[in-house]
């Protein structure tokens, strides 16, 4: 048997029944909820409801076809344990989403904030300085160590002051690929590894040993975010820094830090909430005597308010910059290094960037404007 389609309807309800007779003024008419269906080959259906009362219906109901479909589609529906198991991973990619979607309504706001006071965000934060320092994110598909190395040599020859690689197959594979880059750049280059919390606790044990004998600045996300106990027994076997704690939310985050369960932390303007959610994350961490590593959004406007905080504070020396894919929609984006290997925070208003609005216009498939009164 296998899944053939997955399709999800909108149920609208009258919203008035929550507040007793009348819906207020300002509040939504109706609430809406996704009702998914999955079909089987057999004609067999199984269905389901979400829970949606805060006007997320739409969004919910489209995540579910956008992200999960291609997860169900073609699988054998009675295979749950291996269908939850993918979408653990896939769930990886969607941390936070709460807090996320916080991030990017804040985002917005700083910016808005600094073009009603005709000042960056930096400067509303405090800017310390004009720049930062730069690694660069290598493809997350080299094959073999020679690829690995050229990459390696890749990044380093445009002028970033090191190289992150994101790899998660294990030792055996991955521990060569490791060795070639650290043999291609030479003991004085910067070298990170991203595992994407793919791994066993012994996989992650002996790639941890391999990075401290190759001299790597971190270990990024070896396990779960939330498997607090494995890393720090983890964090207490190795010699290379454990870094950690980019899926924790900032809510979470003090716990995860009293345990000193990381060397380092990770966080951005997305999933620690938005600007106002990261400047915090950076203030507790800098109590507590840990550095935070700023994590790049594949998000241009995102990247862009992470560099006007980074920019601000004296805890984090440099950035990570991702693909330039990334960069769309923006006029003379700022996260392009300088001749310095530098990022140079913008000085305009809000953001400091002018959107390319033919780019924009000419990718745009659908305009939603918000009905709160629908």
């Amino acid at each position: 048997m296998k899944i053939t389609q997955v399709g999800v309807r909108r149920l609208a309800i009258d919203s008035a029944p929550w507040y007793g007779k009348s819906t207020p003024a300002g509040e939504q008419k109706s609430f809406q909820f996704p009702l998914l269906e999955i079909t089987s080959d057999s004609g067999i259906s199984g269905y389901s409801t979400g829970y949606c009362p805060l006007g997320q219906g739409r969004g919910a109901a489209q995540q579910l076809i956008d992200v999960y479909s291609r997860v169900l589609i073609g699988r054998d529906p009675t295979g749950i344990e291996a269908i939850w198991q993918d979408m653990r991973r896939m769930n990886r990619h969607l941390y936070a989403l709460s807090d996320a979607s916080t991030g990017q309504i804040d985002v917005a706001l700083w910016d808005l904030k600094g073009k009603a006071l005709g000042s960056s965000i930096g400067t509303l934060l405090g800017r310390t300085r004009d720049s930062v320092g730069a690694y660069g994110t290598g493809s997350y598909f080299l094959e073999s160590p020679e690829e690995t190395a050229r990459e390696a040599l890749l990044i380093r020859d445009r002028g970033y002051s090191g190289a992150k690689f994101n790899m998660f197959q294990g030792p055996a594979i991955d521990i060569p690929k490791l060795e070639a880059a650290r043999d291609a750049v030479g003991p004085d280059f910067s070298l990170m590894l991203d595992a994407s919390n793919h791994l066993s606790y012994a996989d992650a044990l002996t790639t941890g040993r391999a990075l401290g004998r190759l001299d790597f600045d971190w270990f990024e996300e070896p396990l779960y975010d939330r498997q607090l106990g494995q890393l720090l027994e983890l964090r207490k076997a190795l010699d290379v820094p454990i870094l950690g704690a980019e899926t924790v939310s900032l809510m979470e985050l003090a716990d995860a830090m009293t345990r000193s369960t990381f060397d380092l932390v990770r966080g951005d303007v997305y999933i620690k909430a938005g600007v106002t959610g990261l400047v915090k994350a950076i203030g507790m961490t800098d109590l507590l005597g840990v550095g935070l590593e700023i994590h790049a959004c594949a998000s241009p406007l995102l990247d862009i308010a992470n560099l006007h905080v980074a920019c601000a504070t004296a805890t984090t020396d440099r950035l990570e910059v991702h693909h330039e894919m990334f960069r769309f929609g923006v006029l003379d984006n700022p996260m392009v290094l300088d001749s310095e290997g530098r990022l140079t925070c913008p000085d305009g208003p809000g953001l400091g960037v002018e959107m390319g609005w033919d780019w924009i216009d000419d990718h745009t498939v659908e305009l939603v404007i918000a009905d709160p009164l629908a």
